[in-house]
C-alpha cells in the first residue's frame, strides 16, 4: 500500500496542487481507512480556482484540505506551462469509482451524501449493482437547510462509514465539510460535485476523446446551456487571463528558485520529491 508523507506541490494561481497520481491518492486513502486517521480531499478546476480568488470562505475550505488535486486537462498544461509539471489529471470522479472499486474489494463501508432524492436512489441501486462487497452505510440527498447541518452530520457520524462521498454544489459542499469534517470523524471524505449525476444516469459524462482533449466543460455546456454558459463564459476568460501572467511571471523567475514541499497527514514512508 502506497503511503506517501511528503509530496511535492505546484503553484497555480495561489492554491497549491499535489503532484499525484491516481495509485499515490488511492493508496493514501486506504492508509487512512485503516488506521482510523481523517483525510480531505479537495479537487479543483477552472471554475473553483478563479472563484477561489474571490470568495474567501470557498478558498478557506479548499485550503484547509489535507491533498488539493487538480480536476481539469487545463490546470495539467498550465503547469506545464509554467515549468512545474504535474503528472496527470485527477477527475473527481475518477477518484470516486477508484474509492469504490477498493470499497468493493475490503468491505468498506460509504456514506452517499447529495444530489435530488431521486437521484441519490438510483445512485445507491447501481452501487448495489456494480460493487456488491460495498457496504451502504447510509444515504441522503444534498437539499437541506444550513440549520440542518448538525442533524446530517449526526446521521454521518453514527453510520460508521469509512468513506463519506459529498455531491453537492461548491461553496456549500467546502463549507459543510470544513464545519463538520472532524465531528462526523470519517478517514476518509471527498467532495464528488456533479458524479451522483452520473453515476445515476441522469446526465451523461463526456466521451474519452472530449476528456483528452480538455473539452468537458463544452461537453457540460452542451447539456445544460441556461445553467452553465454564464459560469464558464466568466471563469474561462478569467482564467485563460490569469494563466497568461502566470506564463509571463514564470519565465522571468530566478534561476535559483525551486519548488516547494508539502506534508499531508499522512504518516510513514516518505514519497520522494520529483527531480527537477
Amino acid at each position: 500500500m502506497s503511503r506517501p508523507t511528503n509530496h511535492h506541490t505546484v503553484d497555480l494561481l495561489g492554491i497549491r496542487i499535489a503532484a499525484l497520481t491516481m495509485d499515490d491518492v488511492l493508496g493514501i486513502c486506504e492508509h487512512h481507512i485503516v488506521e482510523k486517521n481523517s483525510l480531505l480531499l479537495s479537487v479543483v478546476n477552472v471554475a473553483k480556482l478563479v472563484n477561489c480568488r474571490r470568495d474567501a470562505g470557498l478558498r478557506k475550505s479548499v485550503l484547509e484540505a489535507d491533498i488539493v488535486l487538480a480536476d481539469g486537462l487545463p490546470l495539467v498544461w498550465l503547469s506545464k506551462l509554467i515549468g512545474d509539471p504535474l503528472p496527470e489529471r485527477l477527475a473527481g470522479i475518477d477518484i470516486m469509482y477508484g474509492l469504490l472499486e477498493r470499497a468493493s474489494h475490503n468491505n468498506y463501508g460509504v456514506y452517499f451524501l447529495g444530489a435530488k432524492k431521486a437521484i441519490i436512489q438510483r445512485v445507491v441501486q447501481t452501487v448495489k449493482q456494480r460493487y456488491s462487497d460495498l457496504r451502504i452505510a447510509g444515504y441522503r440527498d444534498g437539499y437541506f437547510a444550513e440549520s440542518d447541518s448538525k442533524e446530517v452530520a449526526q446521521e454521518i457520524r453514527n453510520s460508521s462509514a469509512d468513506i463519506l462521498l459529498v455531491a453537492i454544489s461548491s461553496p456549500k459542499k467546502e463549507n459543510f465539510l470544513r464545519n463538520w469534517r472532524k465531528f462526523m470523524n470519517v478517514p476518509v471524505c471527498h467532495g464528488v460535485g456533479g458524479s451522483f449525476d452520473i453515476l445515476g444516469g441522469a446526465i451523461k459524462r463526456a466521451p474519452f476523446w472530449v476528456q483528452r482533449y480538455g473539452l468537458e466543460w463544452l461537453y457540460r455546456l452542451i447539456q445544460e446551456p441556461r445553467r452553465m454558459w454564464k459560469r464558464y463564459l466568466v471563469t474561462n476568460t478569467i482564467f485563460v487571463k490569469l494563466s497568461l501572467q502566470a506564463i509571463l511571471r514564470s519565465r522571468f523567475r530566478p534561476s535559483h528558485a525551486t519548488a516547494d514541499t508539502t506534508v499531508c497527514n499522512c504518516r510513514d514512508t516518505k514519497h520522494p520529491k520529483p527531480s527537477e
